[in-house]
């Protein structure tokens, strides 16, 4: 599944951008229109462009890594290495607490000792021990749906590898009522129940206030537009989108 990276640490930097915003319509007016809402986005929450083109708020994490599960299943889900797989998909999530946003860290779901690529737009983690079929390579909200195995995938499975609590009123350590949204959209019920898939955008706000939906772009590479080039959707910089290229070689 992987082809082995030369890990090259370069400087970190980054142009800031907007949390998430949608690139859709070809007028003058729809262009005019989509300025506006960046430039709001980027004022309201600070992020800069991640090393998978989507924008990494400039935000606390909401929890680290280290009570994450660590190669035993969960769920029914395994932690493999290179499985044959017949699914890759992928999911963004986003969490606010008392409207401000939250960063989901890198190598949740990817076991250590992580191999780790350095970009000009942040770390990439490359590979670990073992991978579990859920898991994130960047801190950009993105979760890999990599399946050898045709099931659901809920919310609530992701949450348990990283070791964290979901529900209702909590969202790591966060407590609070939980608001959520998918595709734009209202969810009622747990959030634990949301389902994973290909370009699905989540989003929990925990406490007050609870920010409306927040557009996200998928770059065409994580969108499944595989014919759209390597660096199609990301930073001009051809190092930066090149751990996403070899990602889906797998």
């Amino acid at each position: 599944m992987w082809i082995l990276v030369v890990v090259t640490v370069v400087v970190l930097a980054g142009l800031g951008t907007g949390l998430g915003f949608a690139l859709t319509g070809s007028s003058a007016g729809a262009k005019g229109t989509r300025v506006k809402q960046r430039a709001r986005l980027v004022a309201r929450y600070p992020s800069v462009m991640g090393p998978e083109g989507v924008p990494v708020p400039t935000a606390p994490v909401l929890a680290s890594t280290a009570s994450m599960a660590h190669g035993q299943p969960v769920d029914g889900i395994l932690c493999e290495v290179n499985p044959k797989l017949i699914l890759h998909v992928h999911t963004h999530l986003a969490v606010f607490v008392n409207g401000s946003p939250r960063q989901i860290p890198y190598g949740i779901g990817i076991v250590p000792p992580r191999q780790l690529q350095f970009t000009l737009n942040g770390v990439f983690a490359v590979n670990g021990k073992c991978l579990y079929w859920l898991h994130t390579h960047a801190a950009d909200g993105i979760i890999h749906i990599e399946t050898p195995v045709r099931r659901k995938f809920t919310l609530g499975d992701f949450f348990d590898i990283w070791g964290q609590p979901l529900g209702p009123d909590q969202v790591g350590p966060a407590q609070g009522p939980v608001t959520a949204f998918v595709n734009g959209k209202r969810f009622s019920g747990n959030p634990r129940n949301i389902l994973l898939g290909k370009v699905v955008v989540i989003q929990l706000d925990v406490g007050q206030p609870a920010p409306a939906p927040v557009p996200v772009h998928f770059p065409p590479a994580l969108a499944g537009k595989r014919g759209a080039g390597a660096n199609s959707g990301c930073s001009a910089t051809a190092q930066v989108c090149k751990p996403v290229a070899q990602h889906l070689k797998g």
